[in-house]
């Protein structure tokens, strides 16, 4: 034990390593379907390591949670945007519900047990499960000029009442959205899935879990056109009009490649290359004539390629109503096989709606790609890399919002550089995705920012902890685990209700969504995939999902700017 002290005076980040190694290590244990987590696992193990008496200067705590904030907001910045808009108000309004409901439940309980600043913050961070909230309101603290020992301490708390109330705060909305609330209102979760899906795709069947459907696939198909083939004597272009959704790629006469064109016409003993999703190909076979191996030497180049919506045309209309509109001549070739919005997989179905800043996956020759690219946004290109220009410039302006203080009811409220860097990164993550030339911020990069900012800025907040957590646990002991479990439970029962009632979201995959969304927590949503074996709760889950991390994360400094008490 002498030795491992030394170690760690000497080299304090040794210390920081090994609790981040340790922290995310636990939190892969499984207990049942319950996964601690990283996060959490970091801080108890920091907690632990932090006996030691390891000193770690605050400056890196404060630069990493800076970078982990601005990440996420640069990451939700286009979907919260988006969301406001009248289409999404009702589930706007449910999130808000939800966090503000949530912030009630936290004062009440100051109030009614005497917690303090530092302890209230944790218990909203636990309850709520919102890791955010432990960095805006240490920041907070650290802002109101009490002395060293006092701001300290608080700031222990805040972790303490974390890691009391995380455990129930992750696990609390999982039975809510998975049995609690299904129960009591009688929903079939699968069923309510499947009939969602049924109508937003107009009809089409649902599968079972780990079924597909084998004949959506993008091939390609080689004819040889029949001598009583209808396709003789017309145009490419008609046949790519006849056989709808599939197109021609390619014609072979003689064993020569003939240059496309729209104008082409077809021969009897033509080769014709086609492309579409198999079920079209069957319409292509009877129009031209029978499948026959493609000729030794044969290249046809097709590409994957994710392009980001940015087009104003195509921004708030569905999949189905565009592919009707446009014509034969401008979709040839260009086949759209996965939708993603803020990162998680939308169903690809008629109805869905597209929104600025959606990640559409589309599959098609080059050349085909490069003619449509422009009427919808800009490629996503591996080679893309971070424009340190504007996040320089993002970060200056965070942290300068973050040194505004500014008063609501006589009460002094700054939101600290976490929450001036949470608005700098909504604001240039909008910006990427309106003006795709400036503040490039590649997913990879974001993502690490996020991961690492995170990870390195919660162990030094339970190593810091260390010390003093085990006076703080003893103390509140089971009292502030069972405000946790209300502080859980309370806002989601209250919002739950009030937006069935009052919102009239009765749809119960929706309403179960935005329970998860609006408190954004992610195991509760990962749960609800599961019970409605398909992605229809994506939608209403990202809406109020990029609200509530917004709204959740503020609260931290106005906790502790309307409660009075420090601690003793």
């Amino acid at each position: 034990m002498d030795l491992l002290h030394r170690l760690v005076t000497a080299e304090p980040l040794l210390a920081l390593f090994v609790t981040i190694a340790l922290g995310y290590l636990v939190g892969k244990i499984k207990i049942g379907s319950f996964v601690l987590g990283g996060v959490a696992g970091t801080l108890l193990v920091g907690v632990v390591i932090g006996q030691l008496g390891v000193n770690i200067d605050n400056g890196i705590k404060g630069i990493f949670f800076a970078l982990f904030i601005y990440a996420v907001g640069f990451q939700g910045g286009p979907q919260f945007f988006h969301a406001l808009n009248r289409r999404s108000l009702n589930q706007l309004a449910s999130a808000f519900v939800m966090c503000f409901t949530g912030l009630l439940c936290v004062l009440g309980a100051a109030w009614l047990f005497g917690l303090d600043r530092g302890m209230a913050a944790g218990l909203a961070a636990g309850g709520l499960t919102q890791s955010a909230i432990i960095g805006t309101a240490g920041d907070a603290i650290g802002k109101l000029g009490l002395s060293p020992e006092l701001i300290k301490t608080m700031q222990t708390n805040v972790a303490v009442g974390y890691a009391v109330c995380y455990i129930f705060g992750s696990l609390g909305p999982i039975i809510m959205v998975s049995w609690f609330l299904p129960i009591i209102m009688k929903w079939d979760i699968r069923a309510e899935a499947v009939k969602l899906a049924s109508v937003l795709s107009g009809g089409h069947p649902e599968l079972d879990p780990g079924q597909f459907n084998a004949a959506r696939p993008i091939a390609t198909r080689i004819y040889e056109v029949a001598a009583i083939s209808k396709a003789i004597g017309i145009s490419t272009l008609a046949i790519d009009r006849q056989i709808s959704d599939a197109s021609v790629e390619a014609v072979y006469r003689q064993g020569k490649e003939l240059e496309l064109g729209d104008t082409t016409i077809i021969a009897a003993g033509d080769h014709v290359a086609t492309t579409g999703p198999i079920v079209q190909l069957e319409a292509a076979a009877i129009l031209l004539g029978h499948e026959v191996r493609p000729p030794n030497g044969l290249l046809l180049v097709q590409e994957n390629r994710e392009i980001i919506l940015t087009s104003r045309a195509l921004c708030g209309r569905t999949v189905g109503d565009i592919h009707d509109q446009v014509n034969v001549e401008t979709r040839h070739g260009v086949f759209l096989t996965a939708v993603k919005r803020m990162g998680l997989d939308l169903p690809v179905l008629s109805k869905l709606e597209l929104k600025r800043g959606d990640e559409l996956h589309f599959t098609g020759s080059p050349a085909d790609l490069n003619r449509v690219q422009a009427k919808i946004g800009y490629e996503i290109t591996a080679a893309a890399v971070t424009d340190f220009v504007f996040f320089g410039i993002g970060m200056l302006i965070g942290l300068l919002i973050g040194l505004i203080e500014f008063r609501i009811w006589g009460i002094p409220i700054s939101i600290g550089s976490g929450g001036g860097c949470l608005l700098s990164g909504l604001l240039f993550g909008w910006l990427r995705a309106v003006h795709p030339n400036f503040a490039a911020l590649p997913v990879g990069a974001s993502n690490f920012l996020r991961d690492f900012g995170l990870a390195v800025f919660v162990g030094i907040v339970g190593i810091s902890a260390g010390p003093q957590a085990l006076v703080a646990i003893e103390h509140y002991g089971l009292t502030l685990f069972f405000l946790g479990v209300g502080v859980t439970l309370i806002p989601q029962i209250v919002t739950f209700f009030f937006s069935y009632h009052v919102l009239r979201i009765r749809n119960p995959i929706e309403a179960l969504a935005c329970v998860a969304g609006g408190r954004s927590a992610n195991p509760a949503f990962a749960a609800l995939l599961t019970k409605a074996g398909n992605a229809t709760p994506v939608v209403s889950f990202t809406v109020t999902y990029a609200v509530a991390n917004v709204f959740l994360t503020l609260w931290g400094p106005l906790i502790v700017g309307i409660i009075a008490k420090n601690a003793s």
